[in-house]
């Protein structure tokens, strides 16, 4: 494709998509052959989010700069020129009544990128765009909630230095730990939260050299770039050479209004599959942070409960959940990973995609949609061709007596399976153990992206702290690593080179077991066994006919 004229740029850039909003009386709309929206053109996750408004399901409104900007390491600067996003930006204020940097009723946005395929944590988003020092006084009178004012302005402090200015994130972490203690953020009254984005403010100043922004225009200009920029970055070049995706086909940019799942007791932030994706069983699954925004979620640092608690304390959002995943799966005839936020009670979807899924998952998930009539025969067995029905057994550990043996430790199970290999805490250690040839289970506090060369070398992943959807689990399951996180009994010393459960000690090297059915750690090289799952071979084999084969043709759905 190429790039448009970025020096003779139209009053409404051709590659510029609305979502969920229509243009302000009065402004044309340009259309381009080359830029209708697709996934190519606007990055899969716009363009699922333009599927899921014209389905009516509460998506916030919202613009995207679309992959052509990210051509050339030329091309992208210029996205982030207000002539380009002004017309999406005026569409956005149409669409709430709100106004971006407006003293009196501001509007923020959230700054998100998105590939033509599907990239989980592998680049930047920024939340929280437009606040500052003169429009926190009215987003205090428009929310009247002084302490989510306070707490989404020092979010905002924190991932714009990270992201934008380069400031480390320790150098917030520490100011977190000055005031705070041990005490998590949420746990902060709003006077605290004052003090401690304050004390965020002079951090920035001094690593960065120069004050934190206070003109949203140009924070939104900065956000633009450094989510085009992520690109580039170290984790998603790894990301795209271990699946061949060439580096041609580039991000959008999607620029959404805020909702805030800070805003109280009653709301959240959550990821949710429409089925399990370890089973394959037709139920919700759903990782869920109350007072919370996405980022809490997906970055791996977190624990995050399961669904019980969400649907015991707002059982009317569970029921739109319920709703919504029914909607997803009939109009994407597949199972769907997708984020949300609750805000006040209130649902709002901000992303959908095909979910990554163990192959007993998969091949459960493609049989039931083919039994209800979602997806045609032929579709279910392209998406199970390269499964062999004898590839679908479970392993299950147990002692030489036969009984299950005594676990280490518990955690919460992302990917299923059994792992053996020795520990390692790094790429380093994973890299020279693998290179010797032993199997290794790479240890980590949290369960981040930036791990995914560490991740590829090793047979499973155990972390202290994160959720089963955070971005490296998803990354994890996807590349077929048992995958076990949050596991709140480990202790981690990376300069000893030790972890610690109860009084057990274990040294880097030593062996470790991770069950990834059910959710457990154990000391050393357990035993296993395996089983076939006869009913789901049978089912199989009865799809693809008597002779047992896939026909030759058939090849695994993209997605």
């Amino acid at each position: 494709m190429n790039a448009p004229d970025l020096a003779a740029a139209p009053d409404w850039p051709d590659a510029l998509y609305l979502i969920g909003c229509a243009a302000p009386v009065g402004t044309a709309r340009l259309a381009h052959p080359a830029h209708e929206p697709s996934a190519r053109t606007m990055g899969f996750k716009a363009f699922n989010l333009l599927r899921m408004a014209a389905l009516g399901l509460p998506v916030p409104p919202a613009f995207a700069l679309g992959t052509v900007y990210c051509a050339s390491a030329a091309t992208s600067p210029a996205a982030t020129a207000p002539a380009l996003w002004r017309p999406g930006l005026q569409a956005l204020e149409h669409a709430t009544g709100l106004r971006f940097g407006d003293a009196r009723l501001p509007l923020l946005l959230s700054v998100r990128s998105g590939a033509p395929v599907s990239m989980p944590g592998m680049m930047e988003t920024l939340l929280n765009i437009g606040l500052c020092d003169a429009t926190l006084p009215g987003f205090v009178r428009q929310t009247g909630n002084p302490r989510l004012a306070w707490d989404t302005y020092r979010r905002l402090v924190a991932s714009y230095g990270e992201v934008v200015a380069g400031v480390p994130a320790a150098v917030f972490d520490a100011e977190s730990a000055a005031l705070a203690g041990t005490r998590d953020e949420r746990d902060l009254d709003f006077a605290e939260l004052r003090m401690l984005t304050r004390r965020y403010l002079e951090a920035y100043a001094r690593a960065a050299g120069t004050p934190f922004p206070q003109d949203p225009q140009a924070q939104l200009s900065g956000a633009i770039g450094a989510v085009f920029a992520s690109w580039r970055s170290p984790k998603a070049c790894e990301y795209r050479r271990q699946r061949d995706i060439p580096d041609t086909i580039g991000t959008a940019v999607t620029v959404q209004t805020m909702v805030y799942g800070n805003a109280g007791g009653r709301s959240g932030s959550g990821v949710g599959f429409t089925r399990d994706p370890v089973s394959g069983e037709p139920a919700l699954w759903i990782d869920f942070l109350f007072n919370a925004q996405g980022e809490d979620v997906v970055s791996g640092r977190r624990n995050a409960y399961g669904h019980d608690e969400l649907a015991a304390v707002m059982p009317a959002v569970w029921q739109d959940l319920a709703d919504v995943a029914a909607t997803l799966e009939r109009a994407f005839g597949d199972m769907q990973d997708f984020e949300f936020t609750v805000q006040d009670g209130r649902l709002y979807l901000l992303q959908t995609r095909n979910g990554k899924c163990s192959a007993q998952a998969l091949a459960r998930i493609a049989l039931d949609l083919c039994d209800a009539g979602i997806i045609p025969a032929a579709v279910a067995r392209e998406r199970t061709a390269a499964l062999k029905p004898e590839e679908l057994v479970a392993t299950h550990t147990v002692s030489p007596d036969g009984t299950p043996p005594t676990p280490l430790a518990q955690a919460a199970s992302a990917a299923n399976g059994i792992a053996v290999g020795a520990i390692a805490f790094d790429e380093a250690a994973a890299r020279a153990r693998q290179a010797a040839g032993t199997p290794v289970v790479l240890v980590r506090r949290d369960a981040e992206t930036s791990d995914i060369a560490a991740l590829e070398l090793a047979a499973g992943l155990l972390t202290q702290h994160g959720a089963r959807t955070s971005h490296a689990a998803v990354v994890a399951r996807q590349l077929g690593k048992v995958c076990l996180v949050g596991c709140a009994a480990l202790q981690l010393d990376e300069t000893a080179r030790t972890l610690r459960v109860g009084e057990t000690t274990l040294h880097e090297g030593d062996l470790l077991t991770l069950d990834g059915n059910l959710g457990l750690v154990y000391a050393g090289a357990v035993r296993t066994v395996t089983e076939p799952l006869a009913d789901l071979q049978a089912r199989l084999r009865r799809l693809r006919g008597a002779d047992g084969e896939a026909t030759a043709s058939m090849r695994p759905a993209a997605g």
